[in-house]
């Protein structure tokens, strides 16, 4: 397969940011064909919705009109693509790749949601202080096993964990979580030096 892949795509979203990263690692990026598209919670997008009636990116168009959705089947898809190297095949190597996949995406869902109620009118306090609560344990943790993060091979994990950590920087600046987590920023700031993750730096836009 060398045909152009259509990808539903934002430089703000911390979801393709993943997608972007993974193509630019497996060398895929002239592949895909980016769509700028607004995914906004309140007002579905009618032309996200042609092909993904959840109106959610990233979403893929494949060159046979199928489509995918969800960015880590479409990290997983590219991957397949390349040869298969972000995903690790078996084992515990496998295991805790994908561990630290839903870590990462897990904290994202919370930091979306965390910024979703801050920017309510009357925003619930209970929930600003459960969402601050989940982010910092969470940090907390990822701070302590921040040295397996830098012996692992580079993965789906990983990666995962870099963009929640860049989405904090991007949309909650003030909460200084390299206070918190010394070590993790460390790691993180080497994760940074890599191309992929210097190309798909969040931008408004």
């Amino acid at each position: 397969m060398t045909g152009q892949l259509t990808l539903h795509w934002s430089p703000k979203s911390p979801y393709v940011r993943k997608v972007m990263v993974c193509a630019h690692e497996l060398g895929l990026v002239d592949r895909l064909h980016l769509v700028r598209s607004v995914a906004a919670m309140l007002k579905p997008n009618p032309e996200i919705m042609a092909v993904n009636p959840l109106s959610k990116i990233p979403t893929l168009v494949r060159e046979d009109g199928s489509v995918l959705f969800d960015s880590v089947v479409i990290c997983e898809y590219l991957d397949t693509l390349a040869g298969g190297t972000i995903f690790p095949a078996e084992g515990e190597a496998r295991w805790q790749a994908l561990r630290w996949h839903a870590f990462g995406d897990g904290l994202l869902d919370a930091l979306i949601l965390w910024r979703n109620e801050r920017e309510r009118a009357q925003p619930l306090q209970g929930l600003l202080d459960a969402f601050a609560l989940k982010v910092r344990s969470s940090l907390l943790l990822l701070d302590a096993e921040a040295a397996a993060l830098g012996a692992a091979p580079f993965s789906i994990g990983t990666l995962t964990v870099g963009c929640a950590l860049g989405y904090i920087d991007y949309r909650f600046d003030a909460l200084g979580w390299r206070n918190t987590a010394p070590q993790l920023a460390a790691w993180h700031a080497e994760l940074m030096q890599r191309p992929s993750f210097q190309a798909t730096e969040p931008i408004d836009g």
